[in-house]
């Protein structure tokens, strides 16, 4: 008999069939138990290999991702929207989508031919301007608005375009303000469908940054609702809430220019809308030791400054200005500069009375309809001018 070994049974030829003892059995299946251990635990470790290196590949991705953007503007040159305009054009981790236009400080022709110039100061030419609508969403604003005025009264008297008659094509105003013919020509396609295409091509991406009356924003989720929940988050620059108004004792300018449109854009259920509006912007003034820290270098844009606001600060040193959507594209660029913001809930007047254009909050739940949103209150001012200076001079 074999050792360690015992007769199990006898076979018919006489033969005895062998097991193994009960100890050497166990001992058997102790190490199949062992190495079968073994390897489920290399199995985990390998699992846990490829799992940490998709993780590692993702944040890379992550990390390297630029944050897409459109900018929709009433644009000027320089303060405030172009100077927005070039902050955005020229920081590494923003890819600037597009630039759709609107009229508001200036017509849709005058917006457009300034975008165009200051890219192409900037030697981008490859960011596209798309014109937007002509006119608010309200009949007749226009033909009406000096009536209005008498009606409702002003707090400052500014009231953007509808101060001046409308020029025939952005070409016109391109050729008498710097006589010369533009390099590049707005895209085709009208701003409200550029900005529709671009949230369908990058769902949960981009981020709209409306600096001026929200009348293409309006006319793009009214023609396609389903582009809602598609956008990442809209940065507004508009509404005073806790202060009065700009334009009216009621109302601050790029929502009075267009109550009906802020009003179907910040009741429109965003996945997050933050408002910059005069509660903040008020707080702070582009001022001479600025303007000086951009202008030591010698560049196309300091050039723009100077000699856009160095006659300012000749007649008077002390000289400031307002830099309203400067802070939207900033906070934008840069979260860390939010200091202090609130959440409420939002609604704009669009009753044609006294309060038009008026912007609304609740600090509990609001009116039907009425959304939350983020409203900006004060941000890092120091960080913010360094900023804007590091972009304006590259």
């Amino acid at each position: 008999m074999k050792k360690g070994w015992q007769p199990q049974s006898q076979l018919g030829d006489g033969r005895e069939h062998y097991r193994p003892a009960k100890h050497i059995h166990w001992l058997c299946r102790w190490s199949m138990i062992k190495r079968d251990k073994a390897m489920f635990t290399m199995k985990q470790s390998l699992v846990g290999l490829v799992r940490a290196t998709l993780l590692l590949v993702v944040l890379v991705s992550v990390a390297g991702a630029k944050e897409k953007v459109i900018l929709d503007t009433d644009m000027v040159v320089l303060y405030d929207d172009g100077v927005a305009m070039m902050m955005l054009a020229n920081h590494p981790d923003i890819e600037l989508l597009g630039v759709t236009i609107v009229p508001g400080n200036t017509w849709l022709a005058e917006g457009t031919a300034y975008a165009l110039r200051q890219l192409e100061v900037l030697n981008r030419m490859d960011i596209p301007v798309a014109m937007g609508t002509r006119y608010p969403l309200r009949a007749a604003r226009y033909e009406t608005i000096q009536t209005e005025r008498k009606m409702f009264g002003y707090r400052s008297g500014f009231i953007g375009c509808f101060a001046r008659i409308e020029p025939a094509s952005y070409l016109e105003v391109y050729r008498k303000e710097y006589r010369s013919e533009p390099t590049i020509k707005p895209v085709k396609k009208h701003a409200v469908n550029f900005l529709i295409d671009a949230v369908k091509a990058n769902p949960g991406q981009v981020t709209v940054i409306p600096i001026g009356p929200c009348t293409n924003l309006a006319i793009a989720i009214r023609l396609a609702p389903e582009i809602v929940p598609l956008i990442k988050r809209i940065v507004y620059m508009g509404g005073a809430f806790d202060v009065p108004g700009n334009t009216t004792p009621a109302a601050e300018f790029n929502w009075w220019f267009d109550p009906e449109a802020a009003k179907m854009s910040v009741r429109a259920p965003f996945a997050d809308q933050l408002i910059v509006g005069l509660d903040v912007c008020e707080k702070y003034r582009f001022n001479k030791k600025i303007f000086e820290r951009i202008t030591a270098v010698d560049t196309p844009i300091a050039k723009m400054f100077k000699k856009k606001y160095g006659p300012e600060f000749e007649k008077d040193p002390n000289y400031t200005r307002l830099v309203w959507d400067t802070i939207a594209a900033a906070v934008v660029i840069d979260p860390a500069l939010i200091v202090d913001e609130e959440t409420r809930w939002i609604d704009v007047n669009s009753d044609y009375d006294l309060d038009y254009g008026r912007s609304l909050s609740y600090r509990r739940k609001g009116p039907a309809g009425t959304q939350k949103a983020h409203i900006l209150m004060s941000i890092d001012e120091q960080r913010f001018w360094n900023l804007m200076v590091e972009l304006l001079t590259k």
